[in-house]
């Protein structure tokens, strides 16, 4: 590979047994690693290594820090547009990717396959994250954006972030299995049954090959779906195939779990809900009828977009980002509704 087409940032840092060791982020021409930028990776609760990654604003106030936390299936790299836009606003960014995806450990000989043994795994990981990454190296107050499944998890730990997490976004949350030949409800008995079987490591669906752009449904922007294709190009083994049995179970289960009124009631921190109106994972409706039982929540549907909205075309990202930067820092004292 020719380096004038791929650069790399490389961090040492060291470990717990005092090795030495190099995190890459890496760059495509046009996806650059933002500046300030520090890479490391964090043991997880059961001894993973998860890569992480914390980006430093250049502006003389910091407003805060960002957790931003991925979708399935995705990386540190496809938020470096995004990163660049908080930063540029006087926040931090602290992000990581997921076990089982990205540069973390995978959890699979097979491994393409997405994978999980248990949803509090996430759960545990994301604690261990912000107690041991952005606690003593990142500046309050802490905010969370989060993406589909990134969503799941926060809504799961959003009760006992309280007091530590002032604000939420979380856009197209991924709350509903939609999209699929099977019925969901179907999905969620295969899925069961396999995991019972002992047989959860196992494929519920074949692997596709990668959609073009005319017959993808997560965004409408031909530019950074080129963008993202050539980080898939550049990095295949940042990226996965299909789910297991098993992290559909898990996730299912999680789905079911955090969108009961009970569940919701009893999370007080102030959140802003991105809904995109032509997701194909989850209908409007399903948004809606979520956001009536979440107290908590502000509901703001982007007519139009599809699920990816930080990777939306400009007149759905724009919209996105707009609404963020009203949300997040806020004011002091604010009761949580939209303002600067």
């Amino acid at each position: 590979m020719r380096c004038d087409l791929l650069t790399l940032l490389a961090a040492h840092f060291t470990d717990h047994s005092g090795f030495m060791m190099t995190v890459m982020l890496h760059a495509t021409p046009d996806n650059p690693v933002p500046p300030q930028a520090h890479a490391g990776t964090f043991e997880g609760s059961d001894g993973r290594r998860l890569r992480y990654a914390v980006f430093r604003s250049e502006t003389e106030i910091c407003h805060g820090t960002v957790l931003v936390l991925q979708g399935r299936n995705e990386t540190i790299e496809k938020y470096y547009e995004t990163i660049g836009d908080l930063t540029a606003r006087g926040l931090w960014v602290a992000t990581f990717d997921w076990r089982g995806q990205g540069a973390s450990d995978r959890l699979m000989k097979h491994v393409r396959r997405g994978h999980v043994r248990r949803f509090s795994d996430y759960e545990d990981d994301l604690r261990l994250f912000m107690d041991h990454i952005v606690l003593p190296d990142t500046r309050r107050p802490f905010f969370l954006l989060a993406h589909s499944m990134g969503c799941l998890v926060a809504l799961s730990l959003a009760p006992e972030l309280e007091g530590r997490i002032d604000r939420m976004v979380l856009c197209a949350p991924f709350i509903h299995l939609g999209g699929q030949i099977i019925r969901p409800g179907l999905v969620a008995v295969l899925a069961r049954m396999t995991s019972m079987l002992g047989l959860g490591s196992l494929p519920l669906s074949r692997e596709r090959q990668q959609a073009g752009f005319e017959r993808n449904l997560l965004t409408a922007d031909p530019q950074r779906f080129a963008r993202n294709m050539a980080i898939v190009e550049h990095h295949p083994e940042l990226f996965l195939a299909q789910p297991s049995g098993r992290w559909l179970h898990e996730l299912l289960s999680a789905i079911r779990r955090v969108t009961v009124r009970g569940h919701l009631t009893r999370i007080h921190i102030p959140t802003l809900v991105l809904a995109p109106g032509q997701d194909p994972l989850v209908p409007l409706s399903v948004f809606e009828a979520f956001a009536r039982n979440f107290r908590a929540g502000h509901l703001i549907p982007i007519d139009g977009a599809r699920h990816e909205l930080l990777q939306e075309a400009d007149r759905y990202r724009a919209q996105v980002m707009a609404a963020i930067e009203a949300f997040i820092p806020g004011t002091q004292g604010d009761d949580g509704s939209m303002g600067s």
